[in-house]
């Protein structure tokens, strides 16, 4: 079975800095243990955007400026890219919430020998927006959310995005 983790958006914007929560802080070593344990291909998507962030749709709903390509906040968290850099890793810029480009990445695989595992922040805006979009394209690929190493925008809403991507056919470890 061909097995991908993809590591959502685990950048200092989200974990401590602009947008960063205790939860999302919470599961920095969770990550970290599942990165160095994981035996197959790697994707770590970062949040992307310009200095016009605030000119953005996006911006005029969520008026902080984060992830600004090339700042601390855009990069990720130094434990993060620690795990990471001891492994051969994919990495992708989005510029939104679910990456086409991932989906795109996938698109040869054998969705009935294929399982993705999800990891990351939040896990409901980007996480649940990546595996939807995955579902959406990857109807039989096996979809795994491990809920231990995401955490979202509230504890409320990180329940919420789980419920629903356990109603959507997706696994929820």
């Amino acid at each position: 079975m061909r097995k991908i983790l993809v590591v959502v958006d685990m950048q200092n914007d989200f974990v401590d800095g602009a947008l960063g929560t205790k939860e999302a802080e919470a599961i920095v070593e969770n990550v970290v243990s599942k990165i160095a344990g994981f035996e197959g291909e790697i994707i770590a998507t970062y949040d992307t955007h310009q200095e016009n962030y605030l000119e953005t749709r996006e911006g005029k709903y969520l008026p902080v400026r984060h992830c600004i390509e090339n700042t601390d906040g855009w990069k990720l968290n130094d434990k993060v890219e620690k795990a990471l850099s001891e492994k051969s890793v994919v990495r992708i810029k989005k510029p939104t919430f679910g990456s086409v480009e991932l989906v795109g990445m996938l698109k040869d695989c054998d969705m009935a020998d294929t399982e993705v595992t999800l990891i990351g922040l939040c896990t409901d805006i980007c996480v649940v927006s990546n595996a939807m979009l995955l579902k959406a394209y990857y109807p039989e690929m096996n979809i795994c959310i491990d809920a231990k190493c995401c955490a979202g925008v509230t504890p409320e809403s990180h329940e919420a995005a789980l419920t629903t991507m356990k109603m959507c056919q997706m696994n929820i470890i």
